[in-house]
């Protein structure tokens, strides 16, 4: 024991080890009434190291090259040891990713995590947020699957669409004049090399930027405010052991579903891989029914409600600043919400219901995004967006004008 008291002193005199354990750990205080809702960001962190470990042994036997691609992708299923596996882990944890990202951020909006002192907090988030999607929009197209190929050929000709410099930036995108080789490569080496690196970097940010704001909580309550007198926040409780044991008990039965679908219902019934992509790309031949992953499907709605022209603009672009518009406008989150109080606890009727509106708009969204159009689907698709819009642009009157329960000077429980 002494022999590692002192290495534990010599690593100590050269690097804050003990420091960073204490501030990030042993002596970070966090409000002990801590529910359901705040395992999601330590999942969101176990499965961003499950997509590293997982991506780095499929890199080992994939070949980005697209006369090879697709047979690289049946060589790792059929003939690498335990490449199955690995395969799956990887395609069910990139969907589960966005599953517990979606219900880290509902958190962040029930418990109005975004406000001050949070901004910053929930801006690096959102950054995270748009990283994640660059990152499983790139790795998409690597398996070469008819649905990888049109799916990536329908979102980077969207870009078509923005006058004067439309055709330009899609040539950019794609390195060619269609989906090819090259950009095969150029993908590759963003979803291996650097969307991962600019994500890890946002991650530890975030974390940071967590860890000196201090955690909220059900009750919307700055435990900061109440110290006593050794400066320990009375209602708050060392993150570890008390949180570290208890996001155990989070990770073991998120690995008990994860396992489940990865073994039983790796495909997702068609919503984690699609069933045209186990067919290899084919330039000549179009799928039926061309859609992006289901993490996508809600913006994709929202490009193909609209269907008019405005003078010189066409329906697709502004389709796409729509769809565009829908992932800024969760940034001004912070500065739209002019209510007193953070958490939904002590909010009135008007804010539940538009949470509530929110969070059916989105859902449905995300159907309709996976449906062939139909003139019902894509009306259905425009009310959607109005109310997702709406929860945005009328937060400013409706947090303001809303009833709301006085909160407590202590934590509940």
């Amino acid at each position: 024991m002494g022999m590692l008291v002192n290495f534990r002193d010599w690593i100590d005199a050269r690097f804050p080890l003990t420091k960073m354990w204490e501030e990030h750990l042993s002596k970070y205080y966090a409000p002990k009434n801590f529910n359901f809702w705040y395992f999601f960001g330590s999942l969101a962190l176990l499965v961003l190291v499950l997509q590293i470990i997982t991506g780095i042994f499929l890199t080992m036997n994939y070949k980005p090259d697209a006369t090879q691609a697709f047979a690289s992708v049946e060589y790792i299923m059929r003939d690498v040891d335990w490449g199955w596996l690995i395969r799956y882990m990887h395609s069910t944890g990139a969907s589960a990713f966005f599953i517990v990202v979606y219900l880290h951020m509902f958190r962040g909006l029930l418990y109005g995590s975004y406000k001050g002192p949070r901004e910053l907090l929930w801006i690096f988030g959102m950054m995270i947020y748009l990283a994640l999607m660059a990152e499983a929009f790139f790795g998409y197209l690597l398996p070469w699957g008819q649905m990888s190929y049109w799916g990536a050929q329908v979102i980077i000709s969207l870009f078509g669409a923005i006058p004067v410099i439309g055709d330009d930036l899609s040539l950019w995108i794609r390195g060619d004049f269609v989906i090819s080789d090259v950009t095969l490569n150029r993908f590759f080496a963003l979803h291996v090399i650097a969307v991962p690196f600019v994500l890890a970097i946002l991650v530890v940010v975030h974390i940071l930027a967590l860890h000196e704001v201090g955690s909220n909580n059900p009750d919307g309550i700055e435990i900061k405010k109440n110290k006593d007198e050794n400066g320990i926040p009375k209602d708050g409780i060392p993150f570890h052991p008390y949180y570290s044991v208890k996001d155990i008990v989070g990770v073991v039965v998120f690995l008990m579903f994860f396992s489940f679908v990865m073994f039983f219902v790796p495909e997702g019934g068609g919503y984690f891989l699609e069933s045209p992509n186990f067919e290899p790309a084919d330039p000549l031949k179009t799928p039926e029914h061309i859609a992006p992953v289901w993490y996508f499907t809600p913006y994709y709605a929202m490009l193909r409600a609209v269907t008019i022209d405005i003078g010189p603009l066409s329906a697709k672009f502004l389709g796409v600043i729509v769809m565009g518009a829908a992932v800024v406008i969760l940034f001004f989150l912070p500065w739209l919400d002019r209510s007193p109080v953070k958490s939904i606890r002590y909010r009135g009727p008007i804010c539940k219901t538009m949470l509530a509106l929110f969070v059916v708009a989105f859902i449905t969204l995300g159907w309709l995004g996976t449906q062939p159009p139909t003139d019902t689907k894509t009306m259905m698709a425009q009310i959607g967006t109005a109310v997702y819009f709406a929860f945005f642009l009328l937060m400013p009157i409706y947090t303001k004008i809303d009833s709301t329960k006085p909160v407590p000077d202590r934590v509940t429980g």
